[in-house]
């Protein structure tokens, strides 16, 4: 699933019944992935299914035929992928792909889908059910629920060591040398986490727990300015989310303010400029250098979009691409958008689609 807490909660019922405005210096920023020189072949959407009926899929729309594989992973492989798909990124030649539930991380060939290795996170009832996946270095950390970040070689596909860090950790984002983890601790809501992790990469110790203004972060990001950007929910519902502006360098907090995001939302960022979803199923425009709000909203028309789940931008051509989960229960829509908020195209997706990957020729 993407989201534990609320949104997916309540999606979990339904399928089983039913971010000072000042100019910043600009620094050179810390390389996550493998610079993309190439022209695109497609775009996955990683389908999350419902909690605990084992569907989750993995859709690719080809550019080149303008056709759409519902679930080219199990084409590919003969099987399906397992329960509640979290997340899935591209690092090298390889994709990586976080099953929630089933604990485990398919590793696949990232143009064809085909399975390299699948990795068990825990077994029985131990299982650390992994959430989302970033790279530096030829490593790839890996969240879990259990309150680790696992280091993983790309090259021999093991585990290196676990890092403990707070409390159901979410999203997380390498910058200035460190791993910055947002600390949820969404699966207890008497004792919520209000923390973000910060690792040393070079040493992969936990160096120090950044206190923030409000609970339950998921969602965060870095510029290029030297600022993290962290979105929390806190406890209530609907949820009022803080946006918590965090210095690389001192790693001390700069500004938390309020900020209209959906819940769970990834704050996207592409140059001077981070996308967000909204509950009413708007894309806003922050403009990380100046810290302002620069487009209320980004769609032009041409597209209503029922439930905003996921959002990515391509940094070659400057689209954007949201999804909708309908009605939690019934396959969803990936729509994409040109870089001025002109509808393009819609195509259709698997149940919940929570995580959406471009991939090159």
């Amino acid at each position: 699933m993407k989201h534990f807490q609320l949104k997916s909660l309540l999606a979990a019922v339904i399928a089983l019944s039913l971010l000072s405005a000042c100019n910043k210096d600009k620094v050179t920023p810390n390389p996550i992935d493998p610079v993309q020189t190439t022209d695109r072949a497609g775009v996955y959407v990683l389908s999350q299914g419902g909690i605990t009926l084992n569907n989750s899929t993995l859709s690719f729309y080809n550019y080149a035929t303008k056709t759409t594989t519902a679930d080219i992973f199990a084409a590919a492989n003969s099987r399906g992928l397992g329960d509640t798909g979290n997340d899935a990124k591209i690092y090298g030649s390889k994709m990586y792909i976080t099953v929630n539930y089933s604990s485990t991380i398919e590793v696949v060939e990232a143009k064809t889908a085909k399975s390299i290795k699948q990795i068990k996170m825990g077994e029985g009832a131990n299982k650390r059910q992994p959430r989302f996946v970033v790279f530096n270095k030829n490593k790839a950390y890996i969240s879990s629920y259990d309150g680790t970040v696992a280091v993983l070689d790309t090259a021999t596909l093991t585990i290196d060591k676990y890092i403990t860090v707070g409390r159901n950790p979410e999203q997380m984002v390498v910058s200035n040398g460190k791993l910055y983890v947002a600390n949820s601790g969404g699966l207890d809501f008497s004792n919520i986490d209000h923390t973000v992790s910060v690792i040393n990469l070079a040493t992969g110790t936990e160096i120090k727990k950044i206190d923030i203004v409000d609970t339950n972060p998921i969602d965060i990001a870095a510029d290029a300015y030297g600022d993290v950007y962290v979105i929390s929910y806190g406890t209530d519902f609907p949820s009022h989310p803080k946006l918590t502006i965090i210095n690389n360098t001192t790693d001390v907090v700069k500004k938390t303010t309020d900020i209209d995001a959906g819940y769970g939302t990834s704050f996207v960022i592409n140059g001077d400029m981070a996308y967000y979803l909204t509950d009413a199923g708007k894309v806003k425009v922050y403009n990380v250098k100046t810290d302002v709000v620069a487009t209320e909203s980004f769609i032009t028309g041409g597209a209503t979009i029922v439930v905003p789940y996921a959002i990515a931008v391509d940094p070659l051509t400057g689209e954007v691409f949201v999804t909708d989960a309908v009605d939690y229960r019934n396959n969803g829509k990936l729509f994409a958008f040109d870089k001025t908020g002109k509808f393009e195209y819609t195509i259709a997706t698997g149940i919940n689609p929570g995580a959406i990957v471009l991939v090159n020729k």
